[in-house]
Parts: C-alpha cells; sequence; structure tokens
C-alpha cells in the first residue's frame, strides 16, 4: 500500500516519521443515485487518530452533498461523482483544521471539547493548545459527536505499520544517496589526477630552466671578499671615551623621565571594570559584566549579516563559553515576549553558529536556554517547548541531550520554575516515542 506523509508541507522528507494511506475512490450507481466511495477511508482516518465519521462528514459539509459512513461496514460514500484529487485536496483541508498543531505543525493531536463547547487541540509533542475556529459546519457534528480520548492498541499498532514503512523507504533513498555520491567522487578524482599530472609535467620544465647568470654569482663571490678585506676598529683616545659616557647618560635620563611620566598619566581601565556614572548623583557604579557582554553582542549583530561572522566574532570573547551564549541568547531575544518560537525559527542559524563555537555545545546551549527563560517574560516562557521542538526537528538539539538536562534541571534547585512545567509535556512525548521505537 502506497504510503503518503501527513500534512502536504511534509511531502518531500523521506524521513517524516508520520504517514497514512494514498486515499482510493470508487464511483458507484448511475444517474440521480451516482455515489463516491472512498475504499480505505478507514485506514486513513486510523493514520490521523480521528474518528472516520468526521472525515466523511466533512466531505459532505464542504462539497454541500449528502455523505454517510457505517460504523458496521466501514463503508464511506458521499453523493455524486467526485475526483480521488479533489477529496484528497480537502482532506489536506481537513489535516490543516483538525489534525496538526497548530504551532509546531506536529499531526499527534488529542480533540478536547471544553465546558464552553469549543473545540481544541492539544499537542502531545509541545503542549501547545490549539483553537479551532468554530464557525466551521463540521465542528457542530464534533461536538455531538465527540471522539474517544484514548487510543485504541489497534491504533499504535497502525501508526508502528506506518513507522516500519517509513523505515523501508528511508533505507532505500539511502542507498540511492549513497550511489550517487560514490559516482560523483569518481567522477571528480578522475579530473583531479589530470590536473595533478598537468601540474608536474609544468613544474619538471621549469627545474631544468636556468635560475640565474653566471654574471650575478661572480658579483655576489666579489662583494663577499670585499667584506672580508674591510677592518673595523675602536677609537681609544680619551675625548672619545668621554663622549661615549655621556651619550649613555643622556640615554639613561631620558628612559627615567618616559617612566615617571607613564606613573603619573591615568591608566585606561579594563572592560570588565569600567564604571558608568549615576544621574542622581556623582558616584560612578562598575558596570555589570554580563551586561556589558549582552550590549556588545546586541552592537555587534547590528552590523554582522551572516551566521558564519557571528561564529567568528564569538571566540574574539574573553568569557567562557557558557557566559558567551547565555549573554546571546539575551542578547537575541531579550525584548520578545509572544512569538518566542517564531524569533528562534528566524533566528536558527545563529543558534547553530554558537554550538559550533561553544564546547560541549548541546547542554551549553540548553543552560542558555534555561538562563534566558529565568528573565523572560510568562508568555515567552510558555512557548519553550515549541521551541525545543522546532530545534529538535532542525537536528540542532538530540533527544538524549535534552532529556538528561530536564531530568537534572527539574531535579535541582530552580526545580519550581515555570519553565520545567512547560517543557515535561515535550520531554514525555520523546520518553514515549523511543519506548514505542524499543518495542518494534
Amino acid at each position: 500500500m502506497a504510503l503518503l506523509n501527513i500534512g502536504a508541507s511534509n511531502a518531500d522528507d523521506a524521513f517524516y516519521r508520520y504517514k497514512m494511506p494514498k486515499m482510493i475512490t470508487k464511483i458507484e450507481g448511475r444517474g440521480n443515485g451516482i455515489k463516491t466511495n472512498i475504499v480505505n477511508m478507514v485506514d486513513i482516518a486510523k493514520a490521523l487518530a480521528r474518528p472516520a465519521s468526521y472525515t466523511t462528514k466533512y466531505f459532505g459539509c464542504e462539497l454541500g452533498a449528502q455523505s454517510k459512513f457505517d460504523e458496521k461496514t466501514g463503508t464511506s460514500l458521499v453523493n455524486g461523482s467526485h475526483d480521488t484529487s479533489k477529496l484528497a485536496a480537502l482532506l489536506e483541508n481537513f489535516i490543516k483544521k483538525y489534525v496538526q498543531c497548530y504551532g509546531c505543525g506536529n499531526p499527534e493531536t488529542e480533540v478536547l471539547i471544553t465546558k464552553s463547547q469549543m473545540i481544541q487541540l492539544k499537542c502531545a509533542a509541545c503542549g501547545f493548545v490549539s483553537d479551532v475556529d468554530m464557525r466551521d459546519k463540521l465542528t457542530s457534528f464534533i461536538i455531538k459527536n465527540p471522539p474517544v480520548v484514548k487510543k485504541s492498541a489497534k491504533d499504535k499498532k497502525a501508526m508502528r505499520r506506518a513507522e516500519k514503512e517509513r523505515l523501508k523507504e528511508g533505507e532505500a533513498a539511502d542507498e540511492e544517496a549513497k550511489k550517487l555520491k560514490a559516482k560523483q567522487k569518481k567522477s571528480t578524482k578522475e579530473g583531479v589526477s589530470k590536473v595533478t599530472s598537468t601540474k608536474k609535467k609544468a613544474a619538471s620544465d621549469e627545474d631544468h630552466s636556468p635560475t640565474g647568470s653566471q654574471k650575478d654569482e661572480d658579483e655576489g663571490v666579489a662583494e663577499e671578499e670585499d667584506d672580508d678585506e674591510v677592518q673595523w676598529q675602536t677609537d681609544t683616545s680619551m675625548e672619545a671615551a668621554q663622549k661615549r659616557i655621556q651619550e649613555q647618560l643622556s640615554a639613561v635620563t631620558s628612559e627615567m623621565v618616559m617612566l615617571s611620566t607613564e606613573e603619573n598619566s591615568p591608566r585606561k581601565k579594563s572592560p570588565s571594570l569600567e564604571s558608568k556614572p549615576d544621574p542622581k548623583s556623582n558616584e560612578t557604579h562598575p558596570v555589570d559584566p554580563h551586561e556589558s557582554l549582552v550590549n556588545d553582542l546586541k552592537d555587534l549583530l547590528n552590523t554582522v549579516p551572516t551566521a558564519s561572522q557571528l561564529k567568528a566574532h564569538l571566540g574574539s570573547y574573553s568569557g567562557t563559553a557558557q557566559e558567551v551564549v547565555d549573554a546571546l541568547m539575551e542578547a537575541l531575544f531579550g525584548s520578545v515576549e509572544k512569538g518566542f518560537a517564531k524569533e528562534v525559527n528566524k533566528k536558527k542559524n545563529y543558534l547553530i553558529a554558537a554550538l559550533a563555537f561553544a564546547e560541549a555545545s548541546q547542554p551549553v546551549m540548553l543552560h542558555g536556554i534555561e538562563s534566558f527563560c529565568g528573565k523572560a517574560s510568562p508568555d515567552a516562557v510558555k512557548e519553550v517547548a515549541l521551541v525545543l521542538k522546532n530545534l529538535y526537528d532542525a537536528d540542532v538539539l538530540e533527544e538524549d541531550a535534552i532529556v538528561e538536562w530536564y531530568v537534572k534541571g527539574s531535579a535541582g534547585a530552580n526545580q519550581s520554575l515555570a519553565l520545567w512545567k512547560n517543557v515535561k509535556p515535550f520531554v514525555e512525548w520523546l520518553q514515549s516515542a523511543e519506548s514505542e521505537s524499543e518495542e518494534e
């Protein structure tokens, strides 16, 4: 059975985890009784973790036709003759509205109905709660027919089968990529060998050519002989000796004068000890080194256009890698309140540059996020799970590093921080995904 990635935005990702069967339709009947049968609607609904009655009803609402799903036989019918491509496009709209997380785009969401009869989607990955537009016609049908909260064992098996298919397709894509890379490498080596042989031939021709004339060599020998004939003598008379003593005393006196001038001049303070005046009083207060570093990085980010140039500049600071990364996080996102996750996506290349600069990079980056959340607004801290999810999907942060950081931090002195409460759903999702893969 052909499988497709769930969500049109993930269509080209050969390693995407979530897949669904390709839709199969069949036209039945004639005249006024003609109907379109979605043959594998049950399998599609299982992959989406939604009741098949929801998708069938959605097709009817969007097409303005009667639709019916038979629970006993698993038959999904929509009145009229409809193309498969048209129904597939409608299914993509259904996935965007009722399956994918509005924050991270992950399809592993749960449908919730609030006390005020509002429909929400809770993401198992980032914990984000999406509010569904209640103006849609399908919402009244969902409220009247609420879904079962827990997934059945059959649903989990369907997800595991989809995961195995994904792995097979990924391995096949890897093999093709390796063959193509080997072919390109072979052609490159042949081209390099030709260029090398040409250079060697040119070098051998240069070795046989004369490097200088005999006249130049004779002149060099003559100059050396002239130098040997010169005799050096020192004037030992009384007048000459007194003149040399006077010159030495003058040099020593000038050095003493220069030393006394340097001692009396004010010395320049190091950047970490510089002071700034207090406008309310004439006293001066020392500048916080962290604040000074943050301001320097802000100025740098205003002038540095690329991440590679930022990486080159980060090594010029005297602080530790952790201090520099903490200051960089504050310089990049210090003014952000809502939209923290979007800003991280925009400036992701800067974080990758910081990872390449820092030692033990991933723990340093995670501590930088923790340090930033300790000073950030509550709205920004609410999005930290979505930030981690985006960096995890982009292969910036790995699963083991995130889980280890969370376990240590949530059990430490700062365990009461709201950060850990917001990160918990994402870590649990990572661990559950790992346990499922181990079972397989």
